[in-house]
């Protein structure tokens, strides 16, 4: 059969489950190449001491946990740019001139070309323009992607012993507004500030609200929330192992689908036209 491939790009170990899981765990089972940039090394994470015990540094855990993940969802590579984590915008840790959000993009931009070149993806999935929550690696690394997408088929830009190949579709990951408008409900109620929620209080749901983008595309993946678990529960010193969630049941039943964004080929309107990211995608003879 064709080869069908597809290659997320994020910023962190744990994106790709916390985020993805689902999506990917449904297109590894239906035979598609799945493959992974994880751009920094997630050492800036809070990390409750219990779960270094085994490990030298924060960054050999969370690359560890990442490991653990991407057996479980069926990874076909894994690509670690090693980028020092950033931590949240305007932090102290975000000004290291070593980490992702301080490396000059293009440098950035030219080795995610080098992993479109080499894996020859159809579809490239990342964060949307807000990086998700606001996050600057989130996105530095969407910021790479959407350039390297658009760069990798170009003949003019050469990077050595690889050929240009463009991929065809480009995704952007998508938190549905009515999830997000039933959060911030829920902030209201518990009387939390919308704008400083999460573990450190560096999370603004209003802005991820407002940076919220159009959903085109919804793929099917009730049948993968246990295999979405599984690769969650890896990432156990970031709350993958005990996060609250709900009953299965409930999730298999009003959440069976996961959106995204797609931003290549442009949409013709901000309504669903799609459920399957190889629509109209030519496949290697």
């Amino acid at each position: 059969m064709p080869s069908r491939r597809i290659l997320f790009s994020f910023a962190h170990p744990d994106d790709e489950s916390f985020g993805s899981g689902g999506v990917i765990s449904r297109y590894v089972a239906d035979g598609a190449e799945v493959s992974l940039i994880c751009a920094t090394n997630g050492e800036v994470g809070t990390v409750a001491p219990e779960f270094m015990k085994d490990y030298a540094s924060v960054a050999e855990l969370r690359l560890a946990e990442l490991d653990c993940a991407a057996a479980k969802l069926g990874f076909k590579q894994v690509v670690k740019l090693g980028y020092r984590d950033s931590g949240m915008m305007d932090s102290e840790t975000s000004r290291d001139p070593r980490c992702l959000w301080q490396i000059p993009r293009e440098q950035v931009i030219r080795r995610v070309v080098e992993v479109i070149r080499e894996l020859r993806p159809q579809v490239v999935i990342t964060f949307n323009k807000y990086g998700g929550y606001g996050h600057p690696d989130h996105i530095a690394i969407q910021q790479a992607t959407v350039g390297a997408f658009h760069l990798a088929g170009d003949a003019s830009f050469v990077t050595e012993g690889l050929q240009p190949y463009a991929p065809q579709k480009l995704y952007y990951t998508s938190i549905p507004r009515s999830l997000m408008r039933v959060g911030l409900a829920l902030t209201h109620v518990r009387r939390q500030d919308p704008r400083k929620l999460g573990r450190n209080k560096d999370v603004d749901m209003l802005a991820i609200l407002e940076n919220a983008e159009p959903i085109h595309t919804r793929i099917h993946i009730s049948d993968y929330y246990e295999a979405w678990d599984a690769a969650n529960t890896c990432h156990a010193s970031q709350l993958g192992g005990g996060m609250p969630r709900l009953p299965l049941m409930m999730r298999k039943t009003f959440a069976p689908y996961q959106g995204f964004t797609r931003v290549y080929p442009a949409p013709t309107s901000d309504t669903v036209d799609e459920y399957d990211f190889f629509t109209g995608v030519r496949l290697d003879e």
